[in-house]
C-alpha cells in the first residue's frame, strides 16, 4: 500500500502540464538523437546540462531521463531501416533488423522493437519502484568504509564490462581519478594539480569535461570517418508483425528484459552491454539459430528489450546509493549536484516527490515513446537526409554557449576544447571515454570517504575488513580482479563484444 500511495504522489507531480512538457521534450530529443547517428545520449545530455540551471529539479531530471531512454527507442529506427545504428546500444539490432527490412519486414521489425522496448521499460520502472526503497533502507547501514569499498567495486566492474583492452580501461580510470582530484584540498586548503591556474582552484568543472569529451570529440570522430555517408532506406509496407513473428518475439522479449534489468544494476553495465549480452543469449537458446544474421526476429526483440530495461534499472544505484553505474548516470549525478541534490538514500526519505515523480514520469515517457516512434517513422527517416556538415556547426555553437553560460568565463570554453582534443586522442587510441568519466566523478568521493574512514579508525586501515558489509564488497572486488586475470574469462569477454562485426 505504501508503494501505491507513493506512486500516487509521483503521478501527481509528474502529470503537471509543465512536467509533461519536459517529459515530451526529453522523449522527442532522445528519439531524435537516437535516430541521428553519431550524437548519442551522452553527448546530448552533456550539452544540455547548462539548460537545467534554470529548471526545477524534477523537471530537469524528467527531461534528461527522457533523453536517455528515448535514445534507446530512436536508435533502432536507423539500425533497422538504414543499417546504421543511431545509438551504440543499437549496434547489434543492425545485424538482423536490417535483414528483416530487406525481406520486406521493416514495419514488423520496427513494431517489435518499439513494443519490446515499451514492455521492458515498464518492467524496469516497476523494479525501480519495488526494489529501490528496499535497497535504500539497506544502504542506510553504509558508512564511509562501505561507500569507499562500493566505489572501488564500481570502478573494477567498469573495467570488466568496458569494451576493448583491459589495460586501456584501467589507464582511463586512473587518469580520470587524477584529474578529478585537481583543485583545493578540503582538509589542508592546499591547491594541488592546479599549475598555478586560479580557475582550477575549485577543481575541474564537470560540464566542460563532459561536453568536450563526448560532444566535441564525437563530432571530430564523425567528421574523421565521413559523417555525410548515407545508405539506402528500406521501404515500410505494414507495421504489424504476423502471428509467427509474435510467437517467436515474446520469449525473446522476456529474456532480454530479464538480462537487461540485471545488467543495468551493475557498474559499467547499462544499455550497451545488455543488448550485446541479450543477442549472444538468443543465439545460444533460440531454436532458429541458423537464421541469426539473416533476419531472425529474436535478434531484434531480445537486444531492443534488453537495452531499454538496462537503461531504466541503471537509475537504481544512482538514486539509492549515489553511485553512477554508467557515463549517462554520471551525467545525471552531475545534473543533480547542479540542482543542489545529493544522490543517495536521503532522496527517498527527504525528497519523495522528486523520487517518485521521476519514476512515474518513466511510465508516462515510455507510453509517449510508443506513440512518437511508430507514427512518426517517416519524419525521423527524412531527418537522415540532413547533411552532417550542417548539423555539427549548430552543435558546436550550442556547446560553446552552454559552457560560457556556467559562469560567463571563456576559460571553460578553452577547457572544453582541451578535453575535446583529449577525447579525440582517446578515440584514435581505441580508449573508451566512459571509464574516464566514472573515475573523474568517483575520484573525489572515494578520497573523501577514504579519509573519513581513516579518521574513524584513527589511521587503522583494517576498518575496511572489520566491517562485514565492506568486507563482502571487497571480496567481490577481489573476485572481479581474479576474473580479469583469468585467461578464459578474458577470451569470453572479448568474444562477447565481437557481435557488432
Amino acid at each position: 500500500m505504501d508503494i501505491l500511495h507513493n506512486l500516487a504522489i509521483g503521478f501527481g507531480a509528474a502529470a503537471t502540464p509543465l512536467n509533461l512538457l519536459f517529459c515530451l521534450f526529453g522523449c522527442l530529443i532522445g528519439t531524435l538523437i537516437g535516430v541521428l547517428p553519431g550524437i548519442g545520449p551522452i553527448a546530448t545530455i552533456a550539452m544540455l546540462l547548462p539548460v537545467t540551471f534554470s529548471l526545477s529539479p524534477l523537471g530537469a531530471l524528467i527531461m534528461l531521463a527522457g533523453i536517455y531512454y528515448g535514445a534507446q527507442y530512436g536508435g533502432s529506427t536507423t539500425a533497422i531501416l538504414v543499417n546504421l545504428p543511431g545509438e551504440s546500444s543499437s549496434v547489434v539490432t543492425c545485424i538482423d533488423g536490417y535483414r528483416m527490412a530487406q525481406r520486406g519486414r521493416a514495419g514488423a521489425a520496427l513494431a517489435i522493437a518499439a513494443l519490446g522496448s515499451f514492455f521492458a521499460g515498464c518492467v524496469g520502472t516497476v523494479l525501480i519502484a519495488a526494489f529501490a526503497p528496499i535497497l535504500a533502507k539497506f544502504a542506510e547501514q553504509f558508512r564511509s568504509p562501505e561507500y569507499f569499498s562500493l566505489m572501488l567495486f564500481g570502478l573494477v566492474a567498469a573495467v570488466v564490462l568496458a569494451h576493448g583492452s583491459v589495460i586501456k580501461a584501467v589507464a582511463m580510470i586512473l587518469l580520470g581519478l587524477l584529474i578529478g582530484l585537481a583543485g583545493t584540498d578540503t582538509q589542508s586548503g592546499i591547491a594541488r594539480f592546479t599549475f598555478g591556474v586560479p580557475e582550477l582552484y575549485d577543481g575541474v568543472d564537470f560540464v566542460p569535461v563532459a561536453m568536450g569529451l563526448f560532444g566535441f570529440a564525437e563530432i571530430m570522430s564523425n567528421l574523421d570517418r565521413g559523417g555525410d555517408k548515407r545508405t539506402t532506406t528500406a521501404e515500410i509496407t505494414s507495421l504489424w508483425p504476423n502471428r509467427d513473428e509474435i510467437r517467436r518475439a515474446i520469449p525473446a522479449v522476456l529474456r532480454g528484459t530479464s538480462i537487461g534489468s540485471f545488467l543495468g544494476l551493475l557498474p559499467g553495465g547499462g544499455a550497451v552491454l545488455a543488448s550485446f549480452a541479450a543477442y549472444t543469449l538468443e543465439k545460444k537458446v533460440s531454436s532458429h539459430s541458423a537464421e541469426f544474421g539473416k533476419g531472425a526476429v529474436e535478434g531484434v526483440a531480445g537486444p531492443e528489450s534488453a537495452n531499454n530495461a538496462g537503461a531504466q534499472t541503471s537509475f537504481i544505484p544512482l538514486l539509492t546509493l549515489g553511485i553512477p553505474s554508467t557515463p549517462v548516470m554520471a551525467l545525471m549525478m552531475g545534473a543533480m549536484t547542479i540542482q543542489g541534490i545529493a544522490p543517495g538514500t536521503a532522496i527517498i526519505t527527504e525528497r519523495p516527490v522528486l523520487f517518485w515523480g521521476m519514476i512515474a514520469s518513466m511510465w508516462i515517457g515510455n507510453l509517449m515513446l510508443v506513440i512518437i516512434n511508430l507514427p512518426l517513422i517517416g519524419i525521423w527517416v527524412s531527418l537522415l537526409k540532413v547533411p552532417y556538415r550542417i548539423l555539427f556547426p549548430c552543435i558546436l555553437v550550442f556547446c560553446c554557449v552552454g559552457a560560457y553560460s556556467i559562469n560567463n568565463s571563456t576559460f571553460l570554453i578553452m577547457m572544453m576544447a582541451g578535453f575535446a582534443l583529449l577525447g579525440y586522442v582517446f578515440h584514435k587510441l581505441g580508449c573508451e571515454g566512459a571509464p574516464f568519466l566514472l573515475g573523474f566523478v568517483l575520484g573525489p568521493l572515494m578520497e573523501e570517504n577514504l579519509r573519513r574512514a581513516m579518521v574513524l579508525s584513527f589511521g587503522d586501515p583494517s576498518i575496511f575488513v572489520q566491517r562485514p558489509i565492506s568486507l563482502v564488497i571487497l571480496l567481490l572486488t577481489l573476485g572481479l580482479i581474479l576474473l580479469i586475470i583469468a585467461p578464459q574469462f578474458r577470451q569470453t569477454r572479448e568474444e562477447a563484444f565481437q557481435e557488432e562485426t
